[in-house]
């Protein structure tokens, strides 16, 4: 069917939320192509509250839904017809009247460290400081070098590379996702191992939320869904789920899909300082994957409260 109306696309105004956004738009009019005209389809940017603080960690500031609170606002209000989201950025529970049922193909999901002097994450000495806004990343730096020291790195990928090349810290990483997203992968110095840096939940996955009950804007978005990615993502926020994840807490989860159909996950909870590390994996078909995820994060819940443990 052709599309006669216009829709608003709304996203954050960073870089990297513009890019992701434009994406989007791209595989709408791709999918639609005689059905949808660029002009149908306007990006609009709305400043979050996750953006506008900067000065502290999200743990602090009220968690990682800061960065969609003002974008679902509009959602309910109908400035916006469906939003544009870092999928790792979401809360695992979503406002009553909202669903993300799109998930665009997922990029590379790995960590990159990236040095100011060229340095891997194993060759830094003892007592660099590495900047990270990302309790995941402290908390597992420090499980495997307890001799770095890290810290608080805010901002957009742009501010973190000025941070860095100002020496405020002597590494950082971010996401290889959105290092390829921005043309910049040219900053790398180290492209990580799920391994040894077991990613975030979601992280390298775009989702497009919308209003439930829309299915004008159902039918525009079903054909760029890839089940397969969002699969993946469905698994590792069941596990993520479970263990209460959110900014204030080091969880990674990583699900992989094979050709067979069969989906594995893996899934870590981490003390904040790294000390202790509660590892889980398992495997399921694709279909099964939101009780996969929520088996995982249950051993893991389990074995941490046997220890008496509170994150």
């Amino acid at each position: 069917m052709a599309f006669v109306k216009s829709y608003k696309i709304g996203t954050r105004g960073s870089p990297l939320a513009l890019a992701q956004a434009e994406e989007t738009r791209e595989r709408l009019l791709k999918a639609h192509e005689g059905k949808l005209s660029p002009d149908q389809l306007e990006l609009v940017v709305i400043k979050t509250s996750g953006d506008k603080i900067q000065d502290r960690a999200l743990a602090e500031a009220g968690g990682k839904g800061l960065f969609v609170k003002e974008l679902e606002e509009a959602l309910f209000s109908g400035a916006i017809d469906f939003a544009v989201h870092s999928m790792k950025d979401m809360e695992t529970v979503l406002p009553d009247g909202l669903v993300i049922d799109c998930i665009l193909p997922r990029e590379d999901a790995r960590d990159v460290f990236i040095s100011a002097n060229g340095q891997g994450l194993h060759d830094l000495p003892e007592g660099a400081l590495v900047g990270t806004s990302s309790l995941r990343r402290q908390a597992l730096i420090l499980n495997r070098r307890p001799d770095l020291k890290v810290g608080l790195f805010r901002g957009s990928v742009q501010t973190r590379l000025r941070k860095l090349s100002e020496g405020e810290a002597d590494a950082t990483l971010l996401a290889l996702a959105g290092l390829k997203r921005l043309g910049r992968e040219d900053v790398i110095t180290e492209r990580l191992s799920v391994e040894d840096m077991l990613p975030a939940v979601a992280q390298g996955a775009i989702g497009i939320e919308r209003r439930a009950a829309d299915d004008d804007v159902a039918a525009l978005l079903a054909p760029i869904d890839d089940r397969p990615s969002r699969e993946r993502i469905t698994a590792e926020r069941s596990m993520l789920a479970v263990l209460d994840g959110s900014c204030r807490t080091p969880i990674a989860g990583y699900a992989e899909l094979d050709t067979a159909g069969n989906l594995s996950l893996r899934a870590s909870l981490l003390s904040p300082d790294g000390k202790l590390r509660f590892d889980g994996a398992g495997s399921a078909s694709w279909d099964e994957a939101t009780a996969l995820g929520a088996e995982i994060g249950r051993d893991i819940k389990a074995r941490a409260d046997a220890k008496g443990l509170s994150f």
